[in-house]
C-alpha cells in the first residue's frame, strides 16, 4: 500500500491509484513547509526599488574586476551591472583613438609657474571647502561693488580675473590666487571702471535711449556728491549734469541718435573726472577680494595638509628634471600619492543625466559625458587599475568647473566654448592636429591637451596649463578662453616654443577679433614674423559649441558667434613646410563650418544675398608661397 499522498512510479506512472492528500483549513489542500516562498519584508522591497535608482561606490581593498556587459553572467552585482549602463556610450563629439605626434621638454629654470605634478592630490573633502570658499568670496565681490560703487559686478568679471590672476600667480592652490604682483588685478579694475557711474547697455528704441542718458547724468552726479573731489571737479561735473537735465527738459523732439550723441558727449566731459575720483575706491575693492583670497588658499591648504599628515603621506620635495629630456607627451603624473579613504561619493541616474553626490552637494552631467570621463580615464589614470578613486575624482572634477564658471544658468559656458566636432576632424586631416591648448575633459576633442587644473584633470589625460607646456613638435589647435592678459601670456608662449624648435611645430590659433579697441594679442601675431596664414570667419556665420555642452540639452549644444573669429596660422620654418596652410586647405577648413551643428540647417534657410565671405589675409613676409 502506497503512502499517502505518494504512488509506485512502477506500476502506476500516472498516478492514478494513489491515495488523496487531506485538505487543510477550508478543503486546501496544505503546500509543505519547505515549498513556501518566503514572505519578502517591506525593507527588502524597498530596498530592491531604491538600488534600481540608486547606485554607490565604495572603495574596497582589493581591485573591482572587469564589469561584464551581460546582465546573465552569474556573479554579477546589480550595482556593477548598473553603472555598465551608466558608461555606456550613446553620443560621441569627441575621438579619443587618435594618437599624439606630440614630444615636450620639461621647463626651462627662468620658468616662474608651479610645476603641475607639484599640485596635491584632489580630496572631496578639500573640494567641498575650496568650493564653498570660492562662492563666499563671490558674494563679498558683489557686496563691494554694490555698497562701494552702487553697481552690479560686471558679468563673468569675477571668471576673468581667475583666469587673469593665474597667469602670472606663483601660488600652490590651482584656483585661487595668493602670490601675485601686482596685487591690484588690471583685468578687474578695468571691468568695474568701465560701469562707473552706471553699466552702460545696447539702445533698440528712442525711449530707452533716453532713459539711459537720465540714468547716467543721474549717477555722475552722485558720485562727485558722495566723493572727495576737487573744486573744479565737482564744477564741471555739475555743469555737465544740469547741461544735460536742461538739454532733455526742453528737447521733445530728439531722436534715438541725438540722446546717444548726447550720451558720448557727456561720457567724455565727465569720465575721465570720475575715473580720477573713483580709482582709489576700485583699487580698494580689487585689493580686498585678493587678500580675502590669500586667506582662503591658507585655509585650504592647512586642510589638505592635515589629511595628509593623518594619512602618514609626506608632501614630496620639488624635483629639478634635467633640461636636456624629450619625451613623448603624456597625463600629469602627480609627484604625492592618492590620499586613501575617498569613500562617500555616490551616483545617481537622473534621465539622461548623471548625478553624482558627496555630503548633499551634486553635481550633473549628461550621460554620454559621464561615459568619456570614465573613457579617459581608464586611458591615463595609472595609480587606479580597479577604477576604485574614479567617482571621488570625478565630483572634485565636475565640482572644480562648476565653482570656477559660477552656479548662474548659462555663466562662463562662453569662457570654455569649443569648435565644431567637424573642424576638428578637418584639423585633425589637414593640418595633423591631435591636441589642444586650451580645454578641459569635458570639452576635449582629443585625449591629449592642456587644461587648467592638474590636479583634477590629470587623471583624465590633461597634460597641465598650456603656459606650463613645453612642446617642441607637433600640430596644436588653440582656442584660449577671451580673456586679454590670458591671450597676450599665451602668444609670447608660443613665440617662445616656435623660436626655440628646429622641428616642426605649428599652432592654429582661434580668437575673436576685436578691433575697437584692438586686443594686444591679435595685434602682436598679426605682426608676428611666425604668422603664415589669417584666416577671418563673419560673425553668425560660425559657431562654437557650448561651454556647458556637458550639462545642456540637444538643442543648446551650439550658439552663433557674435563677432568675428581670426584663425592664425603660426609656425616655425619646418611646421610650415610640413602643414603649409595652402590656399586649398584653408578653403577646406572654412567649409567644415558649413556642415557642423545646427549652422548647416540655418544657413540652408537664409538667403545668400546677405552672408558675408569668408576673408583671407595674407602670409606674413617670411613666408613661402607654395
Amino acid at each position: 500500500m502506497p503512502v499517502l499522498g505518494q504512488h509506485d512510479v512502477i506500476s502506476d506512472p500516472l498516478g492514478l491509484n494513489a491515495a488523496p492528500v487531506p485538505a487543510g483549513e477550508g478543503g486546501v489542500p496544505t503546500t509543505p513547509k519547505e515549498t513556501k516562498p518566503p514572505k519578502r519584508r517591506l525593507s527588502e522591497e524597498s530596498a530592491a526599488t531604491d538600488v534600481t535608482k540608486k547606485l554607490k561606490m565604495e572603495p574596497t581593498p582589493t581591485p573591482t574586476p572587469a564589469v561584464p556587459s551581460s546582465p546573465a553572467v552569474p556573479g554579477v552585482s546589480v550595482e556593477e551591472k548598473q553603472f555598465a549602463n551608466l558608461i555606456k556610450t550613446t553620443d560621441v563629439y569627441w575621438d579619443l583613438d587618435i594618437q599624439s605626434n606630440v614630444v615636450v621638454k620639461p621647463p626651462p629654470t627662468s620658468h616662474l609657474l608651479p610645476p603641475p605634478s607639484q599640485s596635491l592630490p584632489p580630496h572631496p573633502e578639500v573640494e567641498l571647502l575650496r568650493s564653498q570658499l570660492v562662492l563666499k568670496l563671490r558674494q563679498h565681490y558683489r557686496e563691494l561693488c554694490q555698497q562701494r560703487e552702487g553697481i552690479d559686478p560686471p558679468r563673468e568679471s569675477f571668471n576673468r580675473w581667475l583666469l587673469e590672476r593665474k597667469v602670472i600667480d606663483r601660488g600652490p592652490d590651482p584656483l585661487l590666487p595668493s602670490e601675485c604682483d601686482p596685487a591690484v588685478s588690471p583685468s578687474m579694475f578695468r571691468e568695474i571702471m568701465n560701469d562707473v557711474p552706471i553699466r552702460l547697455s545696447r539702445i533698440k528704441h528712442r525711449e530707452e535711449a533716453k532713459r539711459l542718458l537720465f540714468k547716467y547724468a543721474e549717477a555722475a552726479k552722485r558720485l562727485i556728491e558722495s566723493r572727495r573731489a576737487s573744486p573744479d571737479i565737482r564744477k564741471v561735473v555739475k555743469w555737465n549734469v544740469e547741461d544735460t537735465f536742461s538739454w532733455l527738459r526742453r528737447d521733445h523732439l530728439a531722436t534715438k541718435e541725438d540722446y546717444m550723441d548726447r550720451l558720448e558727449h557727456l561720457r567724455r566731459q565727465c569720465g575721465p573726472h570720475m575715473a580720477a575720483v573713483a580709482r582709489d575706491s576700485v583699487e580698494g575693492i580689487c585689493s580686498k577680494i585678493y587678500h580675502f583670497s590669500q586667506d582662503y588658499v591658507k585655509r585650504i591648504r592647512e586642510k589638505h595638509l592635515a589629511l595628509l599628515r593623518d594619512a602618514n603621506i609626506p608632501e614630496s620635495a620639488p624635483v629639478a628634471p634635467s633640461p636636456d629630456k624629450r619625451v613623448f607627451c603624456h597625463p600629469v603624473r602627480l609627484t604625492t600619492p592618492a590620499l586613501p579613504g575617498q569613500g562617500g561619493v555616490d551616483v545617481q541616474q537622473d534621465g539622461s543625466l548623471v548625478c553624482v553626490r558627496y555630503k548633499g552637494e551634486s553635481v550633473r552631467i549628461n550621460q554620454s559625458y559621464f561615459s568619456k570621463l570614465f573613457q579617459l580615464y581608464r586611458l591615463s589614470s595609472t595609480d587606479d587599475p580597479g577604477s576604485e578613486k574614479f567617482l571621488p575624482r570625478v565630483w572634485c572634477l565636475l565640482r572644480r568647473y562648476q565653482v570656477m564658471f559660477g552656479t548662474a544658468q548659462y555663466e562662463g559656458s562662453g569662457l570654455q566654448g569649443a569648435l565644431p566636432v567637424q573642424v576638428f576632424q578637418a584639423l585633425h586631416r589637414i593640418f595633423g592636429v591631435t591636441s589642444e591648448c586650451f580645454a578641459s575633459p569635458l570639452n576635449c576633442y582629443f585625449k591629449q591637451y592642456c587644461s587648467a587644473f592638474p590636479d583634477t584633470d590629470g587623471y583624465f589625460g590633461s597634460r597641465g596649463p598650456c603656459l606650463s607646456f613645453f612642446p617642441v613638435s607637433g600640430s596644436f589647435e588653440a582656442n584660449p578662453p577671451f580673456s586679454e592678459e590670458l591671450m597676450d601670456a599665451m602668444v609670447t608662449h608660443f613665440e617662445n616654443l616656435l623660436e626655440s624648435s628646429d622641428q616642426p611645430l605649428s599652432f592654429i590659433v582661434f580668437i575673436p577679433e576685436w578691433r575697437d579697441p584692438p586686443t594686444p594679442a591679435l595685434t602682436r601675431m598679426e605682426e608676428s614674423r611666425f604668422k603664415r596664414h589669417q584666416l577671418i570667419l563673419p560673425a553668425y556665420q560660425h559657431e562654437y559649441r557650448s561651454g556647458s555642452q556637458h550639462v545642456c540639452k540637444r538643442d543648446e549644444l551650439y550658439y552663433k558667434a557674435v563677432h568675428n573669429t581670426a584663425v592664425l596660422f603660426l609656425q616655425n620654418e619646418a611646421g610650415f613646410q610640413k602643414w603649409t596652410p595652402t590656399p586649398e586647405r584653408v578653403q577646406e577648413l572654412s567649409a567644415a563650418y558649413k556642415h557642423s551643428g545646427r549652422f548647416s540647417n540655418s544657413s540652408s534657410s537664409s538667403g545668400g544675398s546677405e552672408k558675408e565671405p569668408t576673408r583671407e589675409e595674407g602670409t606674413s613676409k617670411d613666408s613661402v608661397n607654395n
